[in-house]
């Protein structure tokens, strides 16, 4: 091994430098985003801003760089996926140019920190379930080094796409605080650091069985891109809780000196405000019946993300969060005037975004996004390519990965037919495009060549209006037909480590289209997840009828197989937890063919869409 020369302090881990004492740089990838829905947008909106219309499995083009550049074409963007493939992703388009970054990643505790499942009318508490999916976990695995190698390589990213006169904020916890300031200084300089805040979060409860001081604060790291650049700061003062006397002075020859009155005494005035400084008082979110809580374990206050951008960036300002949760970033952002960009790994965090971005007065316009096919591609590459490995052994090897992850066995000698399951045939669909009513019929007849009975077909994505049609076709054929969708979360090593890999399966929706002269309505009159047997059971027995499983749907009036554009919707809240199940009234401004489409998400996050034809006259 090569001698290491070292020159200055800094922390070192397994995998930081190579054998030959080189740093070893963050892996880069930059890969097309695909524009999964537009929300607060109306289709004609979409069409005059982007010149390019493709198909539902296209991809984000740069939507005029120009125009997003001055404002006028820009949308908020929320996106699904590896922060790290993300970022390397945003790179071409945005280095330099965001003006705030607040990030508040997870502390490497080693635990699983869950969303909620509500159910129907009913909020189910219950131990660690399927009624309880993660949120997020520490999935770099367990361990300081690993973590600290995680951290290290997203923030190299988020140093490179700050604006020269931007500044970033790093919620850390007391005990991994330490370690994260010694990253910070080694990436973004020592002379760029302004503070450490303390967050004082007064009213969180202690468990008094533990033998330690209850624990108050975390910690915020405030850095600059470039303290010689003429950084956003803008001072903030706050309201005291008690009004105070204060002296009034001047200066004299230099020197502070009281001012006295005629009556010989010094003249004081009273101060309800202060300056804010490094200690934030601000109330966290608990007990969970704040108007604010959303369930979300590690949920920040909106107000203290809020203060952030008040002090270090200007309305209209850019500002990131990569690893965004509940969503308050945004919400925040949104509040305060500011474009943003937000992502994270989790789908719960996702859809639970949205919906707060849906309830929030007055949100601007913005897109959902994610990597598609291409984050899989890196993916399979990055966990199945050996020195030497062929394209061909490549594909075996994500085969045997995903039937060992259903726990089926590989199969031989078979042309579509690539695993089994006790008496079902087992087929995965490929990791870079939808399963085809094509594909399943080939399988289908191999099975019947067979005498199989049973089939269970695996995929990412779907040929739209695929789930009822082709289970009805194989029934016909004598054969059972299960549609799984292939989860994320295999993407995820702790998630795989931990046996957290559910496949759901593929559901399927029914909806009334009634019309009128030159108006439409949609009834959501039916939801059907056609094997209720994979449903835990303490999830069965919480349903009541159909609609309980149904979390959110939307319409989108005008669909040409590209974009989902959000044109309706109706949603549960921690709130209020009423499902709309007919839209509103949507009036086309002339006569002629339209397709509708109607896209469901249900309680365990999955969506499932269907397309309408209608003719209004």
């Amino acid at each position: 091994m090569a001698k290491i020369d070292i020159t200055r302090t800094e922390l070192a881990w397994p995998g930081k430098y190579d054998d030959e004492g080189n740093l070893v740089p963050p892996r880069r990838v930059s890969l097309p985003f695909q524009v999964i829905e537009r929300v607060n947008e109306t289709r004609a909106t979409r069409t005059q801003h982007a010149g390019h219309v493709g198909t539902l499995f296209d991809y984000w083009q740069a939507e005029d760089q120009a125009a997003a550049d001055d404002g006028d074409g820009w949308r908020n963007k929320l996106i699904w996926g590896d922060n790290l493939y993300v970022m390397g992703s945003l790179l071409e388009h945005f280095a330099g140019k965001v003006d705030l970054v607040y990030i508040d990643p997870p502390y490497a505790t080693g635990a699983d920190f869950s969303f909620k499942t509500h159910i129907g009318d009913e909020e189910v508490a219950k131990e660690q379930s399927m009624l309880e999916e993660k949120a997020y976990r520490d999935t770099w695995g367990q361990g300081v080094d690993s973590y600290l190698g995680m951290l290290y390589d997203r923030l190299v990213l988020m140093r490179d796409l700050l604006a020269d006169t931007g500044s970033i904020f790093v919620h850390a916890d007391v005990h991994m605080g330490p370690y994260i300031k010694v990253l910070l200084d080694e990436l973004f300089g020592k002379d760029n650091f302004l503070n450490e805040i303390a967050w004082y979060y007064y009213n969180k409860l202690h468990d008094s069985r533990k033998k330690l001081l209850p624990k108050a604060f975390d910690v915020i790291f405030y850095y600059v891109k470039n303290r010689q650049a003429n950084y956003v700061y803008h001072r903030l003062d706050e309201q005291r809780e008690q009004p105070v006397k204060k002296l009034r002075y001047h200066k004299v020859n230099g020197k502070i000196q009281n001012i006295i009155g005629a009556d010989g005494k010094a003249v004081t005035y009273v101060s309800e405000t202060r300056v804010v400084d490094n200690v934030w008082r601000i109330r966290c979110l608990q007990p969970a019946n704040k108007a604010e809580w959303v369930d979300f374990e590690t949920q920040k206050p909106v107000d203290l993300i809020e203060r952030m951008l008040q002090i270090a960036s200007n309305p209209g300002d850019l500002v990131l969060d990569a690893f965004l949760g509940s969503g308050t970033t945004v919400i925040a952002a949104e509040r305060q005037g500011r474009r943003w960009i937000g992502m994270d790994i989790g789908r719960f965090s996702m859809h639970l975004t949205r919906k707060r971005l849906l309830d929030e007065p007055g949100a601007k316009p913005f897109e959902v996004l994610n990597l598609g096919k291409y984050e899989r591609q890196v993916w399979q590459g990055v966990t199945f390519a050996g020195q030497r490995q062929t394209q061909q052994m490549l594909v075996f090897e994500y085969l045997k990965f995903i039937l060992e992850l259903y726990g089926s066995q590989p199969l031989a000698g078979t042309q579509h037919l690539h695993g089994k399951r006790g008496a079902a045939m087992v087929h995965v669909g490929a990791i870079d495009a939808p399963v085809t009513i094509d594909e399943i019929n080939a399988c289908l007849a191999e099975c019947k060549a067979m005498g199989q009975k049973e089939l269970h077909v695996l995929g990412w994505e779907w040929e739209m209006g695929l789930a009822n049609l082709m289970v009805d076709a194989a029934r016909a054929q004598g054969i059972r037909l299960l549609l799984l969708t292939i989860p994320r979360e295999v993407m995820e090593q702790q998630a795989v480590q931990k046996g957290d890999i559910r496949f759901y399966e593929l559901a399927y929706l029914e909806a009334k289209i009634k019309t009128q002269d030159l108006s439409a309505t949609v009834t959501l009159t039916d939801f059907v997840i056609p094997n209720d047997e994979l449903i835990p059971p303490e999830v069965r027995e919480k349903i009541s009828k159909w609609s309980d499983y149904v979390d959110y749907w939307a319409v989108d009036w005008d669909f040409h197989d590209d974009t989902f554009v959000n044109g309706w919707t109706s949603y549960r809240t921690r709130r209020d937890r009423s499902l709309q199940l007919r839209s509103d009234p949507h009036t086309y401004s002339a006569e002629g063919h339209h397709r509708i489409l109607v896209k469901v998400i249900d309680i365990f996050g999955n969506d499932t869409s269907q397309v309408y034809e209608l003719k209004v006259a």
